[in-house]
């Protein structure tokens, strides 16, 4: 009897454990956030949802229109999830980095919400330690904000502000809108305050910890999905780790990566890209965590099938929850070159576009709908 107790105890303990891991790293997350993780687990299974950066607050040639998007001009639905930016918000600031006002963004958020669309949000924020932008990579940036270093104080206003918007954002029955939260992201760059030639593998670590720390436990923000997100210059997994702070600070594992040769000559992007995300496919079903092709794209997209044979070739098997490609800014008038990542209506790439919607394993916004991810 006894050793049939033992063995009846050891599985209920095996089973809470297995529990546990399939929630979010917090523990106290609002209902529909949880849902949320439980949902793109599942909906990944049968595809992945396709993102824009900034979709809804302009497009090439466009801004502010009422319910506009450049993608939803070419296939009559909008994306599955959507991207937007908070950095400037340190600063009070009214519009981000990409002047997109703060309350503008608030209402696009929330529009997208409700129609069953998800929401992940970056952080581009300026360095705390000189003051400068995201791309200013002075030696001792993270270390000068740790707990007990010269500017704690000051990056925990920043948070304080961060914490505020994010909890801010409603749905129409007044619940949080869960959010995937993008912090540092790119990593493994060497372009952000943060990236691998900034600060030591421990105090990226340290740094993470913090926030996710203060967010929660400080400001009570308990709507988010944390994403880790490197770049996709990895080629094993323990290259992917050696940042990586601890599964119980992180809810998706992610990379970006651009298309930057010609595809129609070149498939290094397709291949690299594929093998990375196997890569991440195995840790995400080791850890039991989601994972996601957090950004990628190809400027101007002059390349009539990427969406189909590039884009998708990338992707392959692999069961992200979901990809995005960056923002249709436009015309860049500093350098007079076109800077968009979704093609508009007669944009070049427009009919394989309309392609890659109709596969059975792209979900865009109406397929969002359907799977009910915050149910």
């Amino acid at each position: 009897m006894l050793k049939t107790n033992a063995i009846i105890l050891l599985l209920l303990s095996l089973a809470g454990h297995v529990f546990a891991q399939d929630l979010p790293c917090d523990k106290d997350a609002t209902k529909e956030t949880v849902n949320l993780y439980k949902n793109l687990k599942r909906s990944a299974q049968k595809g992945y949802l396709f993102g824009h950066q900034d979709d809804l607050a302009y497009g090439v040639g466009w801004k502010y229109e009422k319910g506009r998007s450049d993608v939803k001009d070419v296939v009559n639905d909008y994306p599955g999830i959507y991207g937007w930016e908070l950095g400037g918000i340190e600063y009070d600031k009214p519009v981000d980095l990409d002047s997109v006002p703060f309350d503008k963004m608030k209402g696009f958020i929330e529009d997208a919400y409700n129609r069953g669309g998800v929401i992940t949000i970056s952080w581009h924020l300026h360095n705390p330690f000189n003051g400068k932008t995201a791309w200013s990579t002075d030696q001792g940036s993270v270390a000068s904000i740790l707990p007990g270093a010269e500017k704690n104080e000051l990056f925990k206003t920043w948070l304080d502000k961060v914490a505020a918007f994010l909890l801010s954002l409603k749905g129409k029955n007044g619940e949080a809108v869960p959010v995937l939260f993008r912090p540092y992201h790119e990593l493994t760059g060497n372009w952000f305050w943060w990236g691998r030639t900034a600060c030591t593998p421990y105090e990226f670590k340290q740094l993470w910890r913090f926030t996710i720390n203060y967010l929660q436990k400080e400001k009570g923000v308990h709507n988010l999905l944390y994403v880790y997100n490197t770049g996709g210059d990895f080629t094993t997994a323990n290259e992917f780790l050696e940042r990586y702070p601890g599964d119980d600070v992180a809810d998706v594992l992610s990379m970006d990566a651009y298309q930057t040769g010609d595809p129609s000559k070149d498939d290094s992007f397709v291949k690299h890209a594929n093998s990375n995300l196997q890569i991440l496919g195995t840790l995400a079903k080791e850890k039991n965590k989601i994972f996601a092709f957090a950004e990628t794209g190809y400027e101007a997209i002059p390349y009539a099938q990427w969406w189909t044979n590039t884009l998708a070739k990338a992707i392959g098997d692999n069961k992200i929850a979901y990809v995005l490609v960056w923002r249709n800014h436009g015309l860049m008038k500093e350098n007079g070159r076109m800077h968009y990542y979704a093609p508009y209506k007669g944009q070049v790439s427009a009919d394989d576009f309309m392609n890659f919607y109709k596969m059975k394993n792209t979900l865009f916004e109406k397929d969002a709908k359907k799977e009910k991810l915050y149910n």
